[in-house]
């Protein structure tokens, strides 16, 4: 069945009224100071562990008229991962917030010297549609752990999903502190011309052009957290239970999240010709086992979020040569955005399928002569989020590591970097930059702002005019530490 469209917003001009009142009440909270108390922070957080446990319910049922995610994987990919990291940030709070003792030379003996966190200020998160909850929630936070006041604006195409937040957020957190505005592109836009200490960025790379040209006017800081495409090399797996094991995260990692509509996901297979045969039939095996041998009827797959993007991942099917090259599924419902999980053995890299981040079900299987020719072909296009490797090869390893570039590595698993909070989660380049989850998050919306205390007791006389031979001297040996000839050039036992 067709989902219902979204609900009309209101008009951009009152919407930007209304918004630009809520950001003097939040400039006003932020100056009092209040956001910055441990007390307050502290509160905010288990606020939201408890939204997120009232509200279970309305989260799924969001959800699942969205993108038709069953609550198993609503649970896994968005409720569950958040309750991890707020818990993480409670558990760190204290420390986070403490300043670091810094070191500095003798030269400047009495003296002492610490790093001091403190909030940017007022923050925008604007999030996306795929997990619209997991990524408008999770710098949200970060930012909340480091004491700012924020502006959500989640994607308007998950409406179910913008509503619940727009609900519940004011219900249970600081609503002078803490907005949410709902809106189209045209709302987003408007926000963009405000002033932000700080704009925080989920989606895709087009619009991060924009949410870029729109920050440099007010020269903000930007985080872009996009995509790309994500390979997984595949080696040839002796092991018959490291190949059963491989193609469960395999599979998962393809379709298990939001139907392959996940910057994280993979995008296409890299695996040896000698090797592609056994791996394709492993895929025709394991989808069934996974999915049913219906997956539309199995409630374990989500639906496309909307019909523009299903027409663009048809699209991308319905190219000749591309549809050629199906070994398996290829079959789509628009009436209910379903694609079937389909897999493409050797499409034409120069096919959009190849050259486009594909955001759905569809997994082409590139194969190349040796799986060390995988990292050229890595190398020839934008650097990914992330790199999936099948290997036991430790020297395979070692020049994955060493020759390509990406936002992480992952040897024979995928996305399990997305829940691990003491990894930073973020691209290089085209895939994004920037980074956040547990103590990165923090650091994302913090300043670290360098304090030195000095005396009166005592002073580096050289450091002031007149300037002679004798003061450059002193000069030479002291950037290099080298307090000796500093003492003896002084006492005159050293030529300057």
């Amino acid at each position: 069945m067709r989902r219902r469209p979204p609900p009309p917003y209101q008009s951009t001009t009152l919407v930007m009224s209304e918004c630009e009142k809520d950001l003097e009440v939040l400039r006003e909270t932020f100056k009092s100071g209040k956001t910055k108390e441990e007390s307050w922070r502290r509160s905010q957080l288990k606020n939201l562990l408890r939204l997120l446990d009232e509200k279970e319910d309305d989260i799924f049922k969001a959800l699942k008229q969205d993108l038709g995610k069953h609550q198993v994987e609503a649970y896994r990919d968005e409720i569950g991962t958040l309750v991890k990291s707020v818990n993480y940030a409670l558990n760190g709070l204290k420390q986070w917030m403490s300043s670091e003792k810094a070191k500095l030379p003798i030269a400047a003996f009495p003296s002492s010297a610490e790093l001091v966190p403190e909030p940017l200020g007022l923050v925008l998160i604007v999030s996306s549609w795929n997990f619209p909850f997991g990524v408008s929630l999770e710098p949200l936070i970060g930012a909340i752990a480091a004491g700012n006041v924020m502006v959500l604006k989640p994607s308007e195409h998950a409406p179910a999903c913008s509503s619940v937040l727009a609900k519940t957020i004011p219900t249970y957190l600081d609503r002078k502190a803490i907005k949410v505005i709902e809106g189209d592109y045209s709302v987003g836009d408007k926000l963009l011309q405000q002033k932000w200490d700080k704009i925080f960025f989920t989606g895709s790379a087009k619009v991060a052009q924009i949410v870029m040209a729109a920050a440099a006017k007010h020269l903000t800081p930007v985080t872009l957290e996009l995509g790309g495409k994500c390979p997984a090399i595949i080696d040839s797996l002796s092991s018959s239970w490291d190949k059963k094991i491989a193609m469960k995260r395999i599979l998962s990692g393809k379709y298990g999240s939001c139907a392959g509509q996940a910057c994280i996901g993979i995008d296409y297979i890299l695996v040896e010709k000698t090797f592609a045969n056994e791996l394709v039939e492993l895929i025709k095996i394991g989808i069934p086992k996974m999915y049913g041998e219906n997956p539309k009827e199995s409630h374990s797959i989500s639906r496309i979020i909307n019909r523009s993007h299903f027409l663009r991942i048809k699209n991308l099917l319905d190219e000749p040569m591309v549809k050629a090259s199906i070994i398996y599924g290829g079959s789509t419902d628009e009436d209910n955005l379903y694609i079937e999980p389909t897999v493409l053995l050797d499409p034409p890299v120069q096919a959009a399928i190849m050259t486009e981040e594909i955001f759905g079900p569809l997994l082409p299987i590139i194969t190349v002569d040796k799986i060390e020719d995988s990292i050229e072909f890595v190398n020839a296009r934008p650097k990914p989020l992330a790199i999936y490797a099948f290997t036991n090869d430790e020297v395979l390893k070692r020049k994955i590591i060493s020759k390509t570039s990406s936002g992480g590595v992952v040897f024979n698993d995928t996305i399990i970097q997305y829940a691990a909070d003491t990894l930073p989660f973020g691209g290089v380049g085209q895939s994004g930059f920037g980074r956040y989850h547990g103590k990165f998050s923090f650091d994302t919306f913090s300043h670290e702002k360098a304090i030195i205390r000095r005396s009166f007791l005592t002073d580096i006389w050289f450091r002031y005019p007149p300037w002679n031979d004798h003061t450059i001297s002193l000069f030479r040996s002291g950037f290099r530490y080298d307090y000796l000839s500093v003492v003896l050039i002084t006492l005159g036992l050293k030529k300057a």
